[in-house]
């Protein structure tokens, strides 16, 4: 299994001179099994590219799996080529929409509808399949098991753990630590802090022994304390949360829109000292990263 990342930016793209190095598309992960099947986490925008590439040698069959549907997740698929091709064929799974108690399907559909797009979704010339999917749920691609979890996110949010060519990754799409949202001596703590613990124990079995974790990391820790309640993990919550589960190695991904190349490079090194004698092997995720797993 390999996966590329196409897409590591957090919120909004943000192209420039400042994010050539770690990239300044979205949340876009290209993951291939040793045969060359394709499975593709999130549709950011650096899923546009992967599509330019796919079009002059379509795979057989094309996944996509929607960790949550925020814009910055989603965006790039009215731009993904492969969906405007005859004898294409995509399956999008994703998570429901509680609110409107709706499936997957919507997502694309409402992004292509007048006056937001100028080719609507029925118009595409592929051969689209959707899929909603539940909380811990395992998904059987043949080549491949995607299996679903819950995580800590304003949307509904599904981490995910392709497990491929005998290597499992987890991806976390947005997540940010899970904690209790009452103070000690409120009447509804102590009930709120059971569930924060076997959401807590959860994740860790989720996670255990996984070869690689694909991490959201968007904020510093002096960040977060402006921005709990955000969805989103800091560096040092998602190293631990690795640290703890025995993950082989980790991408940090899901960078801060306004973060430079030469911020998360201070930022890397940073990690590296404190983290030194820690026994976790990390990275910085780069638009174009391509790792074996």
């Amino acid at each position: 299994m390999r996966l590329t990342f196409r897409g590591t930016r957090g919120s909004l793209p943000a192209p420039g001179p400042d994010t050539v190095r770690y990239g300044g598309n979205t949340t876009c992960i290209e993951v291939r099994s040793d045969a060359g099947d394709l499975i593709i986490l999130d549709a950011g925008t650096g899923i546009r590219t992967l599509g330019l590439e796919l079009a002059a040698d379509p795979p057989p069959a094309c996944h996509i799996f929607i960790s949550h549907t925020h814009w910055d997740h989603i965006q790039g698929l009215p731009f993904f080529v492969p969906l405007f091709m005859p004898g294409n064929r995509v399956t999008i799974y994703g998570p429901p929409d509680p609110l409107n108690m709706t499936g997957i399907e919507p997502v694309l559909t409402r992004q292509m509808e007048y006056p937001h797009f100028p080719v609507r979704e029925a118009e595409l010339k592929a051969d689209i399949a959707y899929e909603t999917l539940s909380d811990r749920q395992t998904v059987d691609l043949g080549f491949a098991e995607v299996s679903t979890l819950l995580m800590n996110h304003p949307a509904m949010n599904y981490g995910f753990k392709v497990a491929c060519d005998g290597k499992t990754l987890f991806f976390t799409g947005d997540h940010e630590p899970f904690f209790n949202i009452y103070e000690p001596g409120d009447a509804d703590f102590d009930d709120y802090e059971r569930i924060v613990q076997a959401r807590n124990a959860e994740l860790a079995a989720a996670l255990r022994g996984v070869d690689v974790l694909v991490a959201d990391a968007q904020y510093t820790g002096e960040e977060y304390a402006r921005k709990r309640g955000w969805g989103h993990s800091t560096f040092g919550h998602a190293l631990s949360l690795a640290r703890d589960a025995g993950a082989g190695r980790v991408c940090l991904t899901h960078h801060e829109v306004a973060r430079t190349d030469g911020e998360l490079d201070a930022i890397g090194e940073r990690l590296r000292r404190e983290w030194a004698d820690s026994g976790v092997d990390f990275r910085l995720a780069g638009e174009g990263d391509s790792l074996a797993v």
